[in-house]
C-alpha cells in the first residue's frame, strides 16, 4: 500500500454542518476575521474572542462524522500508519469518525493554551470567565487555535510526510490560503500523484493530476473503495 497524506479542509465538515471559515462577505458567522481569529483581535478584545470560540465548542455538540470522515476512519483501519491526515479544521469530527493519525495544523477547538507557561489542555467548557490554568495556576488560557499571523503546528512532520507520500488528497479545501495550499506542490516534486476531492474546482485544480468535484460524502467514500478494492 502506498504512503497517503490526506489534507483536509472545511469543505468536509461543511457536510456535517460546520460552518465553513469564512463566506462570500469575508464574515465568519457574523464576525470580522481580523476581530477573532487574530492575536492582535484576541489583545484588542478578548471577551468577544473566547465567547466565540465558547459559543462554536459548544456547537460541536449537535454535529456529527459525515461519509467522508468515515470513509477516512476506514482507510486508516485498513492501512495504519501508512495514512497521514492533515486538517486544517479545529473540530473533532475525524476523531469521532475513528481517525487516529490526525495533524491538526491550525489547533484543536477542544483544547486550551496556557501563553504563560505553554501547557495544551484538553477543553470542553468555556474560557470566558478567564480560568485559572490548570498547570500552572495563571489566568493565561487561550484557545489552542491557530490565528492569523501564527505559524500552523507540526509543519515539520507535515512536510516530511509530504515528501514520502507516494499519494497526497486533497479534500474539501480552497487552495487559497498558504502553506496549505503549497502541499500539493512539495508533494508532487517528490513523486507523489495529486488528486483533488472537491466540491468545486479549487484556486490550485491545475497542480492535481487528477480532480473529482462534488459533495465529500460522495466522493471520498468512492474513492476509498477504488484505492482498497472494494
Amino acid at each position: 500500500m502506498s504512503r497517503i497524506v490526506v489534507l483536509t479542509g472545511a469543505g468536509i465538515s461543511a457536510e456535517s454542518g460546520v460552518p465553513t471559515f469564512r463566506d462570500a462577505d469575508g464574515l465568519w458567522e457574523g464576525h470580522h476575521v481580523e476581530d477573532v481569529a487574530t492575536p492582535e483581535g484576541f489583545e484588542r478584545d478578548p471577551a468577544t474572542v473566547l465567547r466565540f470560540y465558547d459559543e462554536r465548542r459548544a456547537a460541536l455538540g449537535a454535529v456529527r462524522p459525515n461519509p467522508a470522515h468515515d470513509a477516512l476512519a476506514r482507510l486508516e483501519a485498513a492501512v495504519g500508519e501508512e495514512l497521514l491526515v492533515v486538517t486544517q479544521n479545529i473540530d473533532d469530527l475525524h476523531e469521532r469518525a475513528g481517525s487516529r493519525q490526525v495533524l491538526h495544523m491550525h489547533g484543536e477547538l477542544l483544547k486550551a493554551w496556557c501563553t504563560s507557561c505553554d501547557a495544551r489542555h484538553p477543553w470542553t467548557g468555556t474560557l470566558i470567565e478567564r480560568p485559572a490554568c490548570p498547570s500552572c495556576g495563571e489566568v493565561a488560557l487561550r484557545p489552542d487555535v491557530v490565528w492569523f499571523g501564527e505559524i500552523p503546528y507540526e509543519m515539520d512532520r507535515i512536510v516530511d510526510a509530504l515528501g514520502e507520500a507516494e499519494i497526497f488528497v486533497s479534500i474539501g479545501t480552497s487552495g487559497a490560503v498558504y502553506p496549505a495550499a503549497g502541499f500539493v506542490q512539495h508533494a508532487r516534486r517528490h513523486g507523489a500523484r495529486a488528486i483533488e476531492l472537491n466540491l468545486e474546482p479549487s484556486e490550485g485544480t491545475f497542480f492535481f493530476h487528477e480532480a473529482r468535484h462534488g459533495r465529500a460524502g460522495e466522493l471520498v467514500p468512492a474513492w476509498v473503495d477504488e484505492l482498497l478494492g472494494a
